[in-house]
């Protein structure tokens, strides 16, 4: 009896024993799997933690980097304001002449692109064109007069600043003269009365002066010029005044070589219109020869007779077509780039004459309007929502590096919407 109860309070006590250690087994993995739940709570909780305190100062970082971007931006807008077009104009700001590239000497680049979104019609209410430029009664009218009443506003086409604050007797009367930031610059003549100064900055449609008719003037209107580095150019060929726009966004002036040489005449396109100023001992012939055209078409497009007589300093209107280069004396003669089967023709018979005459013959180089057609080429893309550097230079079969080399920006540089990007 003393053995059985002997035996049955070991088997208890094991049992207990036993049942003891599962329960702290249990409580064991219970606390270690509550344990890594805490760990991974106190994790996540960090982790939140953290990005609440890193994603604003990213935030910040960011808003500072725009915030500089746009104060830059300003900056350079203000520059460019107060020394508008000064590497185009090599610094030179002549407070005198309308045009001081007649007796300065620029540097003429090869092609220069201007930005015209910003015009503003010069006149309010405009109604209509009273006289278009192109030569009248022997002398040439160097703009493009519009209607308007004594008194009415007459206002900056572009952002700019005056440059000459002015009267002309026999001329254009009171008259303005601002330069602009995009490399023309604009005249504003027959004036009555002026409302900014001599060297002040004015922004697009801003009121500069009242119209008038003083100077060399029939009746009211603003006599309107655009010029580039000192040379007229048409109005109406860059803007559409009955509507009030820029026929286009940008354009794109080529100089005109002549014999390979540089010119200070400049061109938006082959067919454009420039000016020859004739001297002495000129003739419409040697002229016609110069500029790779006929005496016929300088006739016609002058209004005048192949008897009339040329006076020193006349302007002659003529087609700013490239033409070829004329190597030597004894070279084939210039041709218009545009007429290559007479050309063709007359360089076989002049290549022929030059060997019978045992003359060395020289084959002129290709004309300029091949390079000038290519330089019509550049396209341009207007920046969309979203668009990105690598995007771009993916849809135009092209590289980061060269874009970023056509635009002068870096592959870092923020994209605005609308901004205008060379791809070519």
């Amino acid at each position: 009896m003393k053995i059985k109860y002997i035996m049955l309070t070991s088997c208890c006590m094991a049992l207990f024993f036993h049942t003891d250690a599962v329960s702290q087994k249990k409580v064991r993995k219970a606390a270690e799997q509550s344990a890594s739940a805490n760990i991974a709570l106190i994790d996540k909780q960090a982790s939140e933690l953290m990005a609440k305190v890193v994603a604003p100062a990213q935030v910040a970082t960011d808003e500072l980097a725009i915030a500089k971007l746009e104060e830059y931006n300003r900056l350079m807008s203000r520059e460019n304001l107060m020394f508008p077009a000064d590497e185009l104009y090599q610094s030179n700001w002549d407070t005198i002449r309308v045009n001081p590239s007649d007796y300065l000497k620029i540097d003429m680049p090869d092609s220069y692109t201007i930005d015209c979104r910003s015009f503003v019609m010069p006149v309010d209410n405009f109604t209509k064109v009273t006289s278009k430029y192109g030569p009248r009664r022997r002398r040439m009218h160097r703009g493009t007069d519009l209607d308007l009443e004594t008194g009415d506003t007459v206002r900056a086409a572009f952002d700019g600043k005056v440059r000459i604050k002015s009267y002309e007797r026999r001329g254009y009367g009171y008259y303005l003269v601002l330069r602009h930031p995009n490399g023309l610059e604009t005249v504003y003549g027959h004036l009555s009365k002026f409302l900014v100064d001599a060297n002040q900055v004015v922004k697009a449609g801003q009121v500069i002066g009242l119209g008038g008719r003083t100077g060399r003037s029939t009746g009211s209107h603003l006599h309107f010029e655009t010029r580039f580095l000192g040379k007229d150019i048409n109005p109406e060929e860059l803007i559409d005044f009955q509507n009030g726009t820029p026929h286009r966004d940008e354009y794109t002036f080529t100089n005109i070589k002549i014999n390979g040489k540089k010119s200070n005449l400049y061109a938006t396109s082959p067919n454009s219109l420039a000016v020859h100023r004739v001297k002495s001992g000129e003739t419409l012939s040697q002229i016609a020869r110069k500029y790779g055209t006929s005496v016929d078409e300088l006739c016609r497009i002058n209004g005048i007779t192949k008897t009339s007589k040329l006076s020193i300093g006349q302007s002659i209107q003529f087609r700013a077509k490239q033409v070829t280069v004329e190597a030597t004396a004894n070279a084939v003669k210039q041709t218009p780039a545009d007429n290559k089967t007479a050309a063709a023709v007359s360089s076989a018979s002049n290549a022929k004459k030059q060997a019978s005459e045992g003359k060395k013959i020289e084959v002129p180089v290709a004309d300029a309007t091949s390079q000038a057609s290519a330089t019509d080429n550049v396209v341009y893309h207007s920046i969309k929502s979203g668009e990105t550097l690598f995007n771009i230079a993916q849809k135009y079969n092209t590289t980061v590096e060269k874009l970023c080399e056509l635009n002068n920006i870096s592959n870092n540089t923020i994209l605005k919407i609308g901004q205008k990007i060379r791809c070519s």
